[in-house]
């Protein structure tokens, strides 16, 4: 019997799975295709890390989750953005070679598109579509961040991990490989605290939770969970964005 070989991740994959690449026109396409990498990120592997220049743009795709965070001391981090196959990581709004301010490390493994920064400023320079693009995209990052900064400031810990796993769900699948330490780094809470959020959600039959594996079961019931800020921030990416990379008209 013949074995099915698995086909790796290709350039057309990349433009049909990243919603900003799926945008891009054909002599966009042609400015970059030449330049564009597809690699394959590894669940920890460091993308961004701070004070260190940022020598490549990385666009998402597939089930690939990428997580921006703050390290307060050697002990404590806290997640402010995740990015999935709706965006890039790495030199959206700089002008050439800047240190990152921020680490940014895979969180569900998986493809992306990698163009070197001297390929995204010289296609900038040329083309008004990349440039009204990634100024677009910026805004909905940091409309992202805000969003970020007030639910946690305001809502409590269960609709802040419902509307966690909404996001991830929407980028990762519905099994996501991830430890409850893990995501109470990125929630910026104690593990003891997630752990009880997580039976909590589970005794309601929304997720499954097993050593380094969470499962989405009702995604409904996680939306009655979340706050308003997962809806919030979703119109905001069609406003701003949507399918053209202008914005719904």
């Amino acid at each position: 019997m013949s074995q099915t070989r698995y086909a790796p991740p290709s350039v057309a994959d990349a433009y049909g799975g990243n919603r900003l690449l799926s945008t891009f026109p054909d002599e966009l396409r042609q400015l970059i295709e030449a330049k564009m990498q597809v690699v394959e990120l590894d669940t920890g592997a460091t993308v961004l890390r701070r004070g260190v220049d940022v020598a490549h743009s990385v666009f998402p795709f597939g089930t690939t989750m990428v997580s921006l965070t703050v390290e307060l001391d050697d002990r404590r981090s806290v997640e402010v953005t995740s990015i999935g196959s709706e965006g890039a990581v790495g030199g959206i709004i700089s002008c050439g070679h800047i240190p990152a301010f921020t680490r940014a490390e895979v969180m569900v493994a998986g493809p992306a598109a990698r163009l070197p920064m001297d390929v995204i400023e010289e296609a900038k320079s040329r083309s008004p579509h990349l440039r009204n693009l990634f100024c677009r995209y910026a805004d909905y990052l940091l409309a992202q961040i805000m969003q970020t900064v007030a639910c946690n400031s305001f809502h409590p810990i269960e609709a802040r991990a419902a509307r966690w796993l909404l996001t991830a769900h929407d980028r990762g699948g519905s099994r996501l490989e991830l430890t409850q330490e893990s995501l109470a780094g990125l929630l910026g809470v104690q593990r003891t605290t997630v752990n009880a959020v997580a039976r909590e959600l589970q005794d309601e039959g929304l997720i499954t939770t097993r050593r380094g594996i969470i499962e989405v079961h009702d995604r409904a019931g996680l939306e009655r969970r979340s706050c308003e800020c997962y809806d919030r921030v979703e119109r905001f990416f069609g406003d701003i964005v949507g399918p053209k990379g202008i914005g719904r008209s």
